[in-house]
């Protein structure tokens, strides 16, 4: 659906009157106005249901790349003080200090000198311990025992192949975690991840951080409310204009890593003479000499990976290969093409979301999101209970990586194209009934490279409204299809016959001005994608649960008295769900056929997966290989 510019804001006004109401989030948001809250500064707190900590965790950060730079950025110092952090590249040490200014989008990542005051990167690493390898990060920790300066847990930002072992060492250490998502490479690594965070009775939370976005909070009151009416469809995406050539997951490399590597932007080499030219010439304004200067010192950094093909020393820290730190040369090849790509272990280090042995492609790293949401959503239908799906039909293709394989080799072994159609069980679902058999929830999902237009998102249908969410910082709410109809929640009848109805207001169109007001007023602003609320809430969990007991609770008395779980939001339950989805239907695409979910592979104490099924016996592997056992970590 293409939406004009006076559609959405007509959609934004529903949205924020809806939640504005009388009837829904009046009162809450009334309250987070007056205390002028805003993320960071108590907002998450009041919508989840959390508090402020004594003293704050002391944490190390396993891998700062990406999206161990992107949790550095969300970090709130009065929840969390990071005391360790190891990365086994120097470009990644380096932002993880100073943050990463290539792009204004990557500003995101505002580095550990900027989130904690400290004047330069000689002040922060005499606060912070650093190491390369995360196995020796944990290793020379368990020997400092200073209660001020000790680790208490640790945040994850690896590769996702290294997520469960790790995560595991970590909370076998006494540590508490928080992993990026997915949660793990293999269902049968996040049932090990479960049994240990059991076993050592430690928090292992993950970081699906729409569980802690307020505007995904607003559409399960929505939803909740019955405003929308019975969902039977969600459509969500995730596109890309990544294409040959200039492809974000192909990151630029050194020569000496790749020489005959290339990319739309050009070779990190050409990068530096073209900002050290711009520089050299002159003429610019202050903050633009500024961010000059400081991309000029990141390139350096990024460059200084070339490290990584022999080892050695860079910035007065010593580093091995890649090939050291277990990752892998490889020739890839498709079926008899004689043309081979000669992939260096540096590369997959780098690369590591493009390749099988590191990655889980597409569904993993953007798929989850979505699906994750649209869990949220079903789960709203069925009073809070997270449902699992009963299918999957999935296709997945390569359409665009390489453009021409008789010019170019296969550089990478995850697809560029995903399409998958999921059956829920709906409200109403009976399987031992004719009918009731056919009461579903469908939910299609599409990622795609080469083409960004619609970004990423969900759209919900339901039988009374339709709910638009754009890039988690938009929502639009319509009266079904009419798109440019203001629209205002009605209440009839009383008690439990109360009903909460989406009406069109009159010929004036109106809406309701005075609740939308309100609503807009307390989400203003950036809107937070979730990052610094799970963090926070998960800081609490530790300080107020610390042996992760999952029966015990907390009494809140806002905005209305309830009991709730010291448990992180997408607690292992949760995020194995996720896993279970995201890599079902991987599996799914490559074998090209339906297939049915099974409970017990969504049981965290039985030995079922879904990789022992198809593909152990597809791949000529062991059935062991991909069953749950937490002695190989001994």
């Amino acid at each position: 659906m293409h939406l004009t510019t006076e559609q959405k804001s007509i959609g934004r006004e529903n949205f924020f009157s809806a939640i504005g109401s009388e009837w829904l989030q009046r009162k809450l948001l009334k309250e987070v106005n007056t205390l002028d809250l805003k993320s960071g500064q108590g907002l998450g707190a009041k919508y989840f249901g959390y508090g402020t900590v004594d003293k704050p965790v002391r944490v190390a950060i396993l891998g700062t790349g990406d999206e161990g730079g992107v949790l550095i950025g969300a970090l709130n110092p009065r929840y969390v003080q990071v005391v360790a952090i190891a990365d086994i590249r120097p470009f990644n040490q380096y932002r993880a200090f100073h943050g990463d200014e290539s792009s204004v989008n990557a500003r995101i990542r505002t580095g550990l000198i900027k989130k904690y005051g400290w004047k330069n990167e000689t002040e922060a690493r005499s606060k912070i311990r650093v190491y390369d390898d995360y196995k020796k990060l944990l290793d020379e920790e368990k020997n400092i025992t200073d209660p001020e300066t000790s680790i208490e847990a640790v945040i994850i930002g690896l590769p996702l192949f290294l997520h469960a072992p790790a995560a595991i060492a970590a909370m076998k250490q006494g540590y508490h975690v928080l992993t990026e998502k997915l949660m793990a490479h293999t269902v049968a690594n996040c049932k090990e991840m479960a049994r240990a965070a059991s076993l050592y009775k430690k928090h292992c939370a993950t970081g699906h951080q729409r569980h802690y976005n307020i505007l995904y909070d607003h559409v399960v009151k929505l939803l909740q409310s019955g405003v929308v009416g019975d969902i039977h469809y969600i459509r969500a995406q995730w596109h890309r204009n990544n294409k040959p050539g200039g492809d974000s997951w192909k990151q630029p490399v050194p020569a000496e890593i790749k020489p005959d590597d290339g990319t739309l932007t050009g070779k990190l080499e050409d990068l530096l003479k073209r900002q050290e030219t711009k520089l050299a010439k002159g003429g610019l304004k202050p903050a633009d000499k500024s961010l000059l200067e400081k991309q000029i010192t990141q390139t350096k950094a990024q460059l200084a990976d070339k490290i990584l093909v022999n080892g050695g020393e860079y910035n007065g820290f010593t580093f091995k290969s890649a090939k050291d730190y277990g990752y892998q040369d490889a020739q890839l090849q498709i079926d008899d093409s004689d043309k081979v790509y000669n992939r260096p272990a540096a590369e997959e280090l780098i690369r590591w979301r493009l390749f099988d042995r590191t990655s889980a492609g597409l569904m993993a790293e953007l798929g989850s999101h979505q699906l994750d949401a649209a869990s949220i959503f079903i789960a709203a239908m069925h009073n809070g209970k997270k449902q699992h799906p009963l299918s999957v039909s999935a296709t997945a293709t390569r359409t665009i990586f390489p453009n021409n394989l008789n010019e170019t080799p296969i550089d990478r072994d995850v697809d560029d194209h995903v399409h998958c159609v999921y059956d829920y069980a709906a409200p109403n679902y009976d399987k031992n009934d004719e009918l009731g058999k056919q009461r579903k929830i469908t939910v299609a999902y599409s990622s795609i490279n080469g083409n960004g237009f619609g970004g990423y998102g969900e759209t919900v249908l339901g039988t009374k409204a339709s709910i638009v969410i754009e890039s988690e910082k938009e929502a639009m709410l319509y009266d079904r299809a009419e798109v440019n109809q203001k629209t205002k929640i009605t209440t009839k009848g009383t008690g439990d016959k109360r009903q909460l109805n989406i009406t069109r207001p009159g010929d004036g169109n109106e809406g309701d001005p005075l609740s939308a007001a309100i609503a807009l007023q307390a989400t203003f602003g950036d809107i937070s994608r979730g990052y610094c609320e799970e963090i926070e809430h998960w800081a609490f969990c530790i300080r107020n649960n610390p042996d992760a007991d999952p029966t015990k609770e907390i009494e809140l008395n806002e905005p209305e008295k309830r009991k709730v779980k010291l448990m992180p939001k997408c607690h292992p339950e949760v995020a194995m769900g996720d896993a279970v989805i995201a890599l079902t239907t991987n599996i799914a695409a490559n074998l090209g056929k339906t297939i049915e979910f099974e409970e017990t592979w969504f049981n965290i104490n039985n030995n079922d997966s879904p990789e022992a099924k198809y593909l152990a016996e597809n791949n000529n592997e062991k059935k062991e290989f991909y069953t749950p056992n937490l002695e190989k970590y001994k």
